[in-house]
């Protein structure tokens, strides 16, 4: 699991560095890092502290999208470290502003506790490219909108 996080986030480290002539044929948003969420995040019980992130998608004019997005969610449960991995495929996207990317699509929740992954969860992912290399991410899994997460290493880019 964390082989498969580390993967993406080098391929999002990679994407990262891609030409700016290469990025303006469509909008993109490419990215990796890690943040903080506030106090009182959570999911499916475990209360999320941070999270690790890789992503690197394309958007068509048409709104489909290409890509990938993977992100390890950092907590505790009943007093345990965990860590739930979720791994997505884009399908869908917007660049509605320069600077804000959005993107959503299918993935695969690992909680981390032995239990059979989750697989067919539609996410959402929203990106703010702040000045600075200041970043934001918004995730929503399933019916669960987590709070923005904060950006404390890494950078997230976006062309429109």
């Amino acid at each position: 699991m964390k082989k498969r996080t580390a993967s993406a986030l080098l391929v999002a480290v990679a994407l990262c560095v891609v030409s700016a002539a290469a990025l303006a044929k469509n909008p993109s948003t490419a990215g990796a890092g890690r943040g903080t969420l506030p106090s009182g995040a959570a999911f499916n019980g475990v209360s999320l502290s941070a999270l690790r992130f890789g992503m690197g998608v394309a958007i068509a004019a048409d709104g489909t999208a290409s890509g990938d997005f993977g992100s390890t969610l950092l907590g505790t449960s009943g007093g345990q470290a965990r860590s739930i991995v979720v791994d997505g495929r884009a399908a869908r996207g917007s660049v509605p502003s320069p600077g804000r990317a959005t993107f959503s699509g299918l993935c695969t929740i690992d909680m981390g506790d032995g239990t059979p992954p989750l697989s067919g969860v539609a996410f959402t992912v929203t990106t703010v490219a702040g000045v600075n290399g200041g970043w934001t991410l918004a995730l929503s899994l399933g019916s669960t909108s987590l709070p923005t997460a904060t950006g404390t290493e890494g950078r997230i880019v976006i062309e429109k």
